[in-house]
């Protein structure tokens, strides 16, 4: 796959708790950075304290033989305990202009959570592109293994995500999700 292609990825877990349960906890944008291998930090930015249409965080990411980075996203959906969608920024300008438009955004990721079987189907997905990233400097110096980058970079979007939801599962199984919600939010 191309990166002109939106290529993008997904994984997903059934969580046996109840959707609000899931829902507090993969709206909870300090949760990720305790998971993923590459989110290190986040804060909600101008005011907001929560999600909701339009609201801004940035994220503080780190990966190995990298230079640590910064990114602004903006919540781009949030339908009450189904959906929540944000586009990813590159306001700092790292990988070319600097972008604060979503047209513009690196990637966009969403959670997706179904009422299933009495627990909750839970999908994270991302597609990156169509702004400049990492990906895009990749490409630019090895144009003739495009399709090989863009799938070493989805392969390890996906590690990120299983990591994620199995933390998600975790926490919701064991009933834990606001406990999470307290510590998470007093560590910064």
């Amino acid at each position: 796959m191309r990166y002109a292609d939106d290529p993008g990825a997904q994984c997903e877990v059934f969580v046996q708790a109840a959707v609000e349960r899931v829902w507090e906890l993969v709206t909870d944008i300090a949760l990720p950075a305790r998971l993923s291998p590459e989110l290190r930090r986040v804060a909600w930015l101008d005011g907001a304290d929560g999600p909701a249409v339009g609201a801004r965080f940035e994220g503080h990411n780190r990966r190995v033989n990298m230079r640590d980075w910064r990114t602004v996203s903006e919540v781009i959906e949030l339908t009450e305990c189904r959906a929540f969608a944000w586009a990813v920024m590159d306001v700092d300008g790292r990988y070319g202009g600097p972008v604060s438009d979503v047209a513009g955004s690196m990637a966009r990721w969403r959670f997706d959570l179904t009422p299933e079987d009495g627990g909750t189907r839970v999908r994270q997905s991302v597609v990156i592109g169509p702004g400049r990233s990492g990906v895009t400097l990749a490409i630019e110096a090895r144009p003739e293994i495009e399709e090989q980058i863009v799938a070493f970079r989805l392969e390890e979007l996906r590690g990120g995500m299983a990591a994620t939801l199995a933390g998600v599962k975790s926490l919701a199984e064991e009933g834990q999700g606001s406990t999470w919600r307290r510590r998470a939010s007093n560590s910064w």
